[in-house]
């Protein structure tokens, strides 16, 4: 039996791709996890009902902590601009990046700092984890 070439249209697609749900960037995320267990980091918490769901918040500190995919964040290290279907791609990650300069931006009015982590950075575990507790350690240390 051959199998013959389906193209959808773009009606099509969009009701399609609308349908896939986002998950989170949850390999990136259990990795950022095991690098916190693995250097005893305690006093966060996931899923914190907070501007931009942080992927982990450590509420004591009040400090959010995202780490961000390279290509939905577009990482100018390593996003490189699609070419098939740019007039799409391009406005999507560039929507994504406003998005988070407003949520940025909506925890910190509400006295949250935030520290953003892009996914290639986790391969330098010491740095991630130093640059965290130095957060960590300004904010505890801070009388309000």
């Amino acid at each position: 039996m051959r199998k013959t070439k389906r193209t959808l249209t773009a009606a099509q697609r969009h009701r399609m791709m609308s349908g896939i749900k986002a998950s989170g960037n949850e390999r990136t995320e259990l990795r950022f996890l095991r690098l916190l267990r693995s250097h005893s980091v305690k006093g966060w918490r996931r899923h914190e009902p907070l501007p931009g769901k942080p992927d982990f918040a450590f509420r004591v500190e009040r400090v959010a902590v995202f780490v961000d995919g390279c290509f939905w964040h577009k990482c100018p290290t390593h996003c490189r601009q699609q070419r098939s279907n740019s007039r799409y791609w391009f406005p999507k990650l560039e929507r994504n990046r406003v998005r988070d300069r407003r949520v940025n931006h909506e925890l910190r009015e509400k006295g949250w700092k935030v520290v953003r982590f892009w996914e290639h950075e986790l391969e330098s575990e010491s740095r991630v984890v130093t640059r965290l507790l130095r957060r960590l350690r300004r904010t505890e240390n801070r009388t309000p």
